[in-house]
């Protein structure tokens, strides 16, 4: 296998360079490490697990490829990295390409107990108008500080998934074990899991398991990144999501 390997005309190059300068390679130490990701294993250095990364870079492309097809279906993905390597990063990234995503602590019940969720983003979303309009001018300025301490609670709590109206599609979680509650809700609600698999995780608890280094921020940055670019080079472009009008335009 050569150092770069292109998937496809369209997607992005999974690069064995880039991905070992970026630590995707660096395992826990050998006596953390899960029996399940053995196979992922290529060797051991100063007493740490070397990932073998042309596994990584497999994985990675399978799930980049999985990503592509449900997001040029006009299907959700939702992103969720609350580990403080990733999370500030992962918002940015999820607001700029438009996709839903939690970076703060996963509710219990996000999607086992969604309907009742639901009725709290409709609440966060009508108290958000409120102060839009100016309809929370009639309350006192005691009133009004006590209300933008709650919608600044909500939007730290639901502000990634505010837009959401359905279970997604699919989730890509970028810490098996710190977010493993997302994981087994997901599994739950029969919801695809991609997820970063770092040596001490079990990767059969996700559909498509990465394996990679979850600890350095330059490993899961690339990670983001390269999942980034697939996810706008796959969204349906506008012109397209309205075949009617294309339609019209021509008869005119």
């Amino acid at each position: 296998m050569s150092a770069k390997e292109k998937k496809s005309e369209k997607g992005p190059i999974i690069d064995l360079d880039e991905m070992a300068r970026a630590g995707l390679h660096l395992g826990h130490k050998t006596s953390k490490t899960h029996p399940k990701m053995k196979p992922y294993i290529s060797g051991t250095k100063n007493n740490i697990h070397i990932i073998d990364l042309e596994k990584s870079a497999k994985a990675l492309t399978e799930a980049l490829e999985f990503v592509k097809k449900i997001v040029s279906e006009g299907k959700v993905l939702l992103l969720v990295g609350t580990k403080i390597q990733i999370k500030k990063l992962l918002k940015e990234t999820a607001e700029e390409i438009g996709v839903p995503y939690i970076y703060e602590r996963w509710l219990g019940g996000t999607f086992t107990n969604f309907d009742t969720l639901r009725k709290r983003l409709v609440y966060f979303k009508d108290l958000q108008k409120k102060k839009e309009t100016g309809e929370l001018l009639k309350y006192t300025k005691k009133e009004r500080a006590k209300i933008d301490k709650e919608l600044r609670d909500l939007e730290v709590k639901f502000g990634g998934i505010r837009n959401m109206e359905k279970l997604p599609d699919a989730i890509f979680v970028f810490d098996m074990i710190k977010d493993s509650l997302a994981i087994k809700e997901a599994r739950a609600k029969g919801i695809p899991v991609i997820a970063v698999s770092h040596t001490n995780a079990d990767p059969a608890l996700a559909d498509i398991a990465i394996p990679a280094n979850d600890d350095a921020r330059s490993s899961l940055d690339y990670i983001l990144q390269i999942l980034k670019e697939t996810i706008e080079k796959a969204k349906p472009k506008a012109e397209d999501s309205k075949p009617e009008e294309k339609i019209s335009k021509v008869k005119e």
